[in-house]
């Protein structure tokens, strides 16, 4: 039986839901469950043609002049990007894990994209959300599973740019931080 590949993704958008808004940029690492990263993937999107910015979501883009930059170089066209993404997860030598930080936004758009331009999603209809896990490892409401409430040895040093790939690799550092403690206190408890 093939070994999971955690598969941290971020995207960057220019609104809540795609089809009327455009994924800008991904971002993708490739973890092994002992946090050690195997390949990265990242892409620049041109938008949808019949696509258009969310207003709350360009005036966020206007407080972020760098990320902004980053995610508009080196365009290619949705189709091309999102055929790259499929080769490249189908390349990895395990089973396939989409991991998120929030996994319902970033989800929605990768799967929307892969389904529209390439007829088929690597992940089926599974997505594992890095709050939902921390959840269950802290034993505590979901709401109060945020960040600030996570334990600081779970972060490792590494930036949170609003650069998709930079995101992708921070928080799957931070889920392969959560799956060995939770590994750990398994074995203590059996």
């Amino acid at each position: 039986m093939k070994q999971e590949i955690y598969i941290s993704t971020d995207v960057e958008t220019d609104g809540p839901i795609p089809g009327p808004h455009s994924m800008l940029s991904i971002g993708s690492a490739a973890y092994l469950a002992d946090k050690t990263c195997i390949a990265t993937f990242s892409a620049n999107l041109e938008c949808l043609p019949d696509a258009a910015a969310h207003p709350a979501t360009a005036a966020w883009w206007l407080t972020q002049p760098e990320a902004w930059a980053a995610c508009r170089a080196d365009l290619e066209t949705p189709l091309a990007a999102t055929q790259r993404y499929l080769a490249w997860v189908k390349s990895l030598p395990g089973k396939p894990v989409f991991v998120a930080y929030p996994a319902g936004f970033d989800f929605l758009f990768v799967y929307w994209y892969l389904i529209r331009f390439t007829g088929e999603s690597p992940f089926s209809h599974s997505a594992l959300d890095i709050k939902s896990y921390a959840m269950a490892v802290m034993k505590r409401d979901y709401r109060d599973s945020t960040k600030r409430n996570m334990p600081k040895h779970w972060f490792d040093p590494l930036p949170h740019s609003h650069v998709a790939l930079d995101d992708a690799i921070e928080q799957g550092a931070l889920f392969c931080n959560m799956l060995a403690d939770n590994l750990a206190r398994g074995r203590q408890d059996g």
